[in-house]
């Protein structure tokens, strides 16, 4: 299964893109939002899903990040919606912004998208309220290990989690999360 692509845009298409991955070409197709952001002659970076169709064509959905490929998956993963759609919905905005739209039932959030009506919206909103979980923002490594770190210096788990959630973007290293941790 192809995961992830990097490689040298050769050509665009109004809704995909074709990169010289070692040699071989790779068409693949993006959300609007997200074409421009990959100009040819350009390196692409892409987390990719590859969808088998009735017809056995096989198809390349690309997103910037593993965690929007994640949300395009559980998007995908809902009856009536296919990969187009999926792709349309996950370009709305992050992760966190649908997590909130859907706990709020907020339909206006997924108006205007093209090819899914009212009727379907209500239904991603319902499908997705269950699943909130699989759209809430995973930890990574260095998270656990700050975690585990925070709580041998006493905090319990729930009070490290909620200070780490408030440290800002940037600091990635382990030592420096766990020192503005503590500032906090």
């Amino acid at each position: 299964m192809i995961s992830y692509i990097k490689g040298k845009i050769i050509a665009r298409g109004a809704d995909y893109i074709i990169t010289d991955t070692g040699g071989v070409g790779y068409k693949i197709f993006l959300a609007a939002n997200l074409l421009n952001s990959f100009p040819v002659g350009k390196e692409a970076e892409l987390w990719c899903h590859l969808h088998i169709r009735q017809d056995e064509t096989l198809e390349l959905y690309g997103l910037e990040s593993p965690e929007m490929l994640g949300l395009f998956e559980t998007l995908k993963g809902i009856s009536g919606i296919g990969p187009k759609a999926a792709l349309r919905l996950s370009s709305l905005g992050t992760r966190e912004q649908m997590r909130d739209a859907i706990e709020k039932g907020d339909a206006s959030f997924f108006a205007g998208v093209h090819g899914i009506g009212q009727k379907k919206i209500q239904k991603v909103i319902l499908e997705l309220t269950g699943k909130l979980k699989t759209l809430k923002q995973e930890t990574g490594k260095e998270d656990d290990d700050a975690i585990d770190a925070l709580v041998a210096l006493g905090f319990s788990r729930q009070k490290a989690k909620e200070a780490l959630a408030k440290i800002p973007q940037g600091v990635v290293s382990l030592k420096e999360k766990v020192q503005e941790t503590l500032k906090l």
